[in-house]
């Protein structure tokens, strides 16, 4: 048996758009002007501690201390209300006969928001993990290998799929096979990674790769 490690935000729902948006808002909120797909494009996967350091180096500010409070507290709302699955990913998880996992960068609570708010919760139970139960975020690798260790496979026997080159170069760095989710994307692959423009294209890199059971 092998395994499948989705990462949620950008892969499993469609957040990503979402939670910059609830950045731009809070920015806006302070008198800072930004761009929502801007900042998606700059921040895709960061953890966001980084992001709040890039800002203020950017702006040459400090944000306040309740920032991300703040901000997260926008997000939630915004995802209660908005939040959909990435087209296909119903389809995807109906079809895997093989284990499958979320191993995100968000902290837990965002991540059981959104599986539940999407509807996807009940598919994964208890094999959800977040880089804020063990310190470490992606690019490092850590996250990927603690999901393997608690899933029992081998990290040769794993495929990543993700939605930021951040996420894949932590499957790389994990020594895992990888999948990067991008409906658009023209891109040369970086880290070895297969390009899929369909998140139901899992299946063919599963077969590909030799991953079936």
């Amino acid at each position: 048996m092998k395994l499948i490690i989705f990462d949620c935000d950008g892969t499993l729902v469609d957040s990503e758009h979402l939670c910059n948006l609830a950045l731009h808002e809070e920015l806006a909120l302070l008198g800072l002007e930004s761009n929502p797909t801007t900042l998606l494009n700059n921040y895709r996967g960061m953890k966001l501690a980084r992001i709040i350091e890039s800002i203020e180096q950017q702006y040459r500010t400090t944000l306040p201390k309740d920032f991300e409070v703040n901000y997260r507290h926008r997000m939630n709302q915004l995802i209660s209300t908005n939040l959909k699955p990435n087209n296909g990913v119903l389809e995807l998880l109906e079809t895997l006969d093989i284990p499958f996992c979320v191993a995100s960068s968000a902290p837990m609570e965002k991540i059981l928001l959104s599986l539940r708010v999407t509807g996807l919760l009940d598919y994964f139970r208890d094999n959800i993990f977040s880089s804020y139960e063990i310190n470490s975020w992606k690019p490092e690798p850590d996250i990927f290998l603690h999901a393997a260790k608690i899933m029992n496979k081998a990290p040769a026997d794993c495929l990543v799929v993700e939605d930021s080159y951040v996420g894949i170069e932590a499957a790389f760095n994990a020594k895992m096979k990888s999948a990067y989710y991008s409906p658009t994307s023209v891109d040369k692959p970086k880290f070895n990674e297969t390009i899929i423009n369909n998140i139901v294209e899992v299946i063919d890199v599963i077969k590909n790769e030799g991953l079936s059971t």
